[in-house]
């Protein structure tokens, strides 16, 4: 049974299509619009998703409000997901922000708004760092400077580090424990139901644990705190009033990092996208109304 947000809504996600990335392959992504007859083109949104999950669980309740009026890119990050690039590498969030670049580049796409969810808002923030003149805007949603400040959350980190090793050897024992830290802080027990669920599981598993388990390695050291407040494109910042997987507070730290962001708070947790889906994407679009004024 497929229990997809596409299947739920009835609403048509946007298509795939293969991108050539020089130095790193062929890149399956979603892309919902090429330039029309007349060669106009719809502003480009690039969304950039959390850790663990795909660009479908993260975005795909969301879809059908965003490519009505915009240029709609997504994909896999690496490790993550069915599609995403699969490296030897270590797990760096700077060659996930390099991949964005890479893949305005490939489409001929010369600025962006760049909506990153959690780590997302990670990559977002070292996309402008890295590659600022292919930033027009930001859009950072539950998300922060720094992830590892309390002393649970350095637990939980150094939980996720010492899975590493038997990622390789015992999968199934490091995904358990994966997944258990992720459900002590995620609220997963309020998703839409068993069946949708078993889907969400099989997206998550789809991806590569190593690299998952690296991803979350990367989230931990992730600090931008010195730098954010050079910031200098439009920049909003969407804080969820109950988040306990990056709190409240944290996004708020965020938001005071930056030179003149303009905030929009939503009541939800971690899981807002999915669980209050037509609120939150209420609120995303009133973010992305006021870069489009600027």
């Amino acid at each position: 049974m497929n229990t997809s947000p596409f299947a739920r809504t009835g609403k048509e996600p946007p298509p795939w299509r293969i991108v050539d990335l020089p130095g790193r392959g062929p890149l399956r992504l979603r892309d919902s619009g090429q330039p029309d007859e007349e060669g106009s083109t719809k502003p480009a949104l690039l969304l950039i998703h959390g850790w663990t999950v795909s660009a479908d669980l993260n975005w795909g309740w969301i879809y059908p409000e965003l490519t009505r009026r915009f240029r709609v890119l997504a994909w896999d990050q690496r490790g993550h997901g069915t599609n995403g690039i699969r490296s030897y590498r270590q797990f760096r969030l700077e060659d996930c922000a390099d991949d964005a670049a890479a893949v305005m580049d490939a489409l001929g796409v010369e600025g962006a708004i760049a909506v990153g969810y959690s780590m997302g808002g990670a990559i977002a923030q070292l996309l402008w760092a890295r590659h600022p003149h292919m930033v027009s805007g930001l859009l950072l949603c539950a998300s922060a400077t720094r992830f590892r400040q309390t002393i649970i959350e350095y637990r939980d980190f150094a939980l996720i580090r010492l899975a590493c090793g038997p990622a390789a050897l015992l999968p199934e024992t490091a995904w358990v424990l994966a997944e258990r830290v992720a459900a002590a802080r995620s609220g997963r027990e309020e998703l839409i139901n068993p069946d949708f669920d078993k889907w969400a599981t099989k997206e998550i598993r789809a991806g590569d644990l190593g690299q998952i388990l690296q991803a979350g390695v990367a989230l931990g050291g992730f600090d931008s705190s010195d730098w954010a407040c050079d910031i200098d494109v439009p920049t909003v910042v969407l804080i969820g009033v109950g988040d306990n997987v990056v709190p409240t507070a944290r996004q708020r730290q965020l938001a005071a990092s930056l030179p003149k962001p303009f905030v929009v708070e939503f009541s939800g947790n971690h899981a807002a996208p999915v669980v209050q889906a037509d609120h939150f994407s209420t609120q995303l679009i009133t973010g992305i109304d006021w870069l489009e004024g600027r």
